[in-house]
């Protein structure tokens, strides 16, 4: 028996001792300053302002990442951040967030009447073809958690985060590599449209872990930069001829 104990005893000890620091040299070490903002390993929550990385697409973080360092997105701590740091490296960078799975908070409660949730969920699943406004599942997937390689999930993400970028690309303060598609939409959206569909975004359960899709079911309505191997609709906008 008390040999029992003292073995228990033991394992109780070792349960409740504090995770070992990841070595100096693994990519979870070097990447501890992205933590401080985008949270532990990577998972803020939709209570914050800053979005997850941990399991979006790596094509997407690694095209943001590129973006950062390039100019064509504006944020002056990423910025300074990763200037200096190479294309393979922010690749890497982007592989190891990407890898992680962990599972999502619940949603927090819906920050809009009934009214504006219906009209953002109606543009998220249909949009709105007389404005030229493609339905957001069109190119982020059913299920809206992105699709494999590089489009991302917009669920899981806060409303003040999901507002802040839709308004950077009508005003030209985010840009992605052409043809900036999301530019083009959200330059068709008007102030009401964006607090709708970021409310509704906002107030969804991340379904099947957040795991994006493999596959788009049908071709993408516009091209757009970064995700060049995806199928385009004959006569789409930037389609090639």
């Amino acid at each position: 028996m008390l040999a029992l104990a003292a073995l228990g005893s033991v394992a109780l000890a070792a349960s409740a001792a504090p995770e070992a620091p990841a070595p100096a040299s693994s990519m979870a070490s070097r990447v501890l300053a992205c933590t401080a903002c985008h949270g532990k390993e990577g998972r803020a929550t939709p209570e914050g302002y800053f979005p997850r990385i941990a399991g979006k697409p790596a094509g997407y973080l690694a095209n943001q990442l590129l973006n950062f360092r390039d100019g064509r997105r504006s944020y002056p701590q990423m910025g300074y951040l990763i200037e200096h740091l190479t294309d393979d490296y922010l690749r890497e960078m982007a592989a190891h967030f990407s890898a992680l799975e962990l599972p999502y908070p619940p949603p927090p409660a819906p920050q809009a009447p009934p009214a504006v949730l219906e009209r953002g969920r109606a543009l998220v699943q249909q949009g709105d073809a007389a404005r030229r406004i493609p339905a957001c599942v069109q190119c982020h997937g059913p299920a809206m958690t992105g699709v494999a390689p590089a489009i991302p999930g917009l669920l899981g993400l806060p409303r003040d985060y999901l507002n802040s970028q839709l308004g950077a690309w009508q005003t030209g303060q985010r840009r992605a590599q052409a043809p900036d598609c999301m530019a083009e939409v959200a330059r068709q959206l008007t102030p009401d449209d964006v607090s709708a569909v970021s409310a509704w975004l906002a107030a969804q359960v991340v379904p099947g872990g957040g795991k994006p899709a493999a596959a788009l079911p049908a071709a993408m309505p516009a091209r757009c930069g970064g995700v060049a191997d995806v199928p385009v609709a004959v006569g789409a906008a930037g389609a090639a001829r």
